[in-house]
């Protein structure tokens, strides 16, 4: 059964691309657990199935990234975007997007946080294999307090406008 309202997120690992090096933060791929990073802090988290896909490229990202400024109002500190892509590909997707700043995009290459959290979709019958579904939630310290996922086909419950009316 997918998570549930109320329930903390399960701990695993996500990784993003680091265009600037930091204390800790190495240029390229870096690994961090959930747990650190969810620690005190109110969060929308959205997944979906596939970077540079049609509805995700031209409606779910850019709908985050124009809703940032309004999202963090509401007391959001971050935006995530999570889906089952490598680091690479998300770093390279967000430039693209204009993500920088806004909406931090976290590869979930073997699907360990999208399976955690039971929010899988199969496309191996489209040659994608697993896959995250396409959903939003609201976290606060790490446990969720609003989750939509939306219906196969479907993009009206995880939009960024969507998440906003929740707030």
């Amino acid at each position: 059964m997918p998570i549930q309202t109320g329930q903390a997120l399960p701990n695993s690992t996500l990784y993003e691309f680091i265009e600037e090096e930091t204390p800790g933060c190495a240029i390229g791929p870096n690994g961090f657990p959930v747990s650190d990073l969810v620690r005190g802090k109110k969060l929308v988290i959205f997944g979906l199935p596939g970077a540079y896909t049609p509805t995700c490229s031209a409606k779910h990202v850019p709908g985050f990234v124009a809703h940032a400024q309004a999202l963090r109002a509401k007391g959001v500190d971050e935006v995530w975007c999570v889906s089952v892509n490598d680091a690479f590909v998300m770093g390279s997707w967000g430039r693209e997007l204009g993500t920088r700043g806004k909406v931090r995009m976290f590869g979930d290459g073997n699907a360990e946080f999208s399976k955690a959290i039971d929010l899988t979709l199969d496309l191996t019958g489209r040659g994608m294999g697993v896959r995250s579904n396409r959903y939003a939630m609201i976290v606060q310290d790490g446990v969720v307090s609003y989750l939509a996922v939306e219906a196969p086909g479907q993009f009206e419950v995880s939009s960024a406008e969507a998440v906003l009316a929740k707030l």
